[in-house]
């Protein structure tokens, strides 16, 4: 067996914006530092994302030292790009929110950064943060240790490997990137889509646990760079990768020690 290494890192610090590719990370309980710790809400609280809003994949965001920039690719007027301290505690007002069926308590970041959002979007949203200590505990059939997640879908991280999309992509027409799938961890080595059957694993020094596969929604159909939705991944992975009504791509995983990993951190299976 070929051996596995750990080849990319991914942050996506605003919930269905766009990623960062990162040499090494900060391994948290509730995902890696600065993980999906802000989402955008709509005026009615709820939560945003590609799957109804895809103009949400042309946002970038950036880190510079204590400072999050999220340029707006094709911005609506001259005012490209929006920035926000990573230490100083938001401004605005506590509110609840929803993130599927979990309710969560957020607080908007500032008015300031709300605005930008909602002329970019043209419509009313707000940018709001998730602080570290505020509780959403991961589904219980799957926990571990009791652990919680940010404001990902269910689970603190997701590991897919490369083999995995290689084996979809021979498949595929047109070949996809690894964008589609917003993973946080991808490796190299091993055998097409062996992810799905890891249990206990450590990357470099930092164990981990895969709980459960990940099952894949329209957001996967989203350009990253386009912002425009099509019928792949979903049409061909559906005839090869679903069982009970659910199509799948990678594993959601969670972690048992919380130190740093980095690219090229071998990858041990327990």
């Amino acid at each position: 067996m070929s051996e596995l290494r750990l080849s990319e890192i991914w942050i996506y610090p605003v919930k269905s914006l766009g990623g960062i590719s990162v040499t090494s990370a900060r391994v948290m309980e509730k995902g890696l530092l600065h993980d999906r710790r802000w989402m955008l809400t709509d005026e009615h609280g709820a939560f945003m994302t590609q799957r109804v809003y895809p103009k949400m994949a042309l946002f970038r965001p950036a880190i510079n030292g204590d400072t999050l920039t999220i340029t707006k690719l094709n911005p609506v007027n001259d005012h490209a790009s929006v920035s926000l301290s990573l230490s100083t505690p938001p401004l605005g007002e506590q509110f609840r929110s929803k993130v599927w069926d979990d309710e969560v308590t957020v607080t908007e970041v500032s008015d300031k950064v709300s605005d930008w959002f909602t002329t970019q979007l043209g419509m009313r949203c707000r940018l709001v943060s998730f602080p570290e200590k505020n509780p959403r505990p991961v589904n219980p059939k799957y926990s571990i240790n009791n652990e919680h997640v940010g404001l990902a879908d269910a689970y603190p991280f997701l590991i897919i490997g490369q083999s995995s999309l290689d084996d979809l992509n021979a498949r595929l027409n047109e070949p996809l990137p690894m964008n589609r799938f917003r993973p946080n961890l991808v490796f190299t080595g091993g055998a097409p889509f062996e992810e799905d059957t890891w249990k206990k694993f450590t990357i470099g020094g930092n164990r981990f646990a895969g709980v459960k596969p990940c099952d894949r929604c329209v957001l996967t159909t989203v350009n990253q760079d386009t912002a425009e939705k099509g019928v792949e991944p979903l049409l061909t992975l559906s005839k090869y990768r679903k069982r009970d009504n659910k199509i799948y791509f990678g594993q959601n995983v969670v972690a048992l020690d919380h130190t740093e990993i980095s690219v090229g951190d071998k990858i041990t299976l327990n």
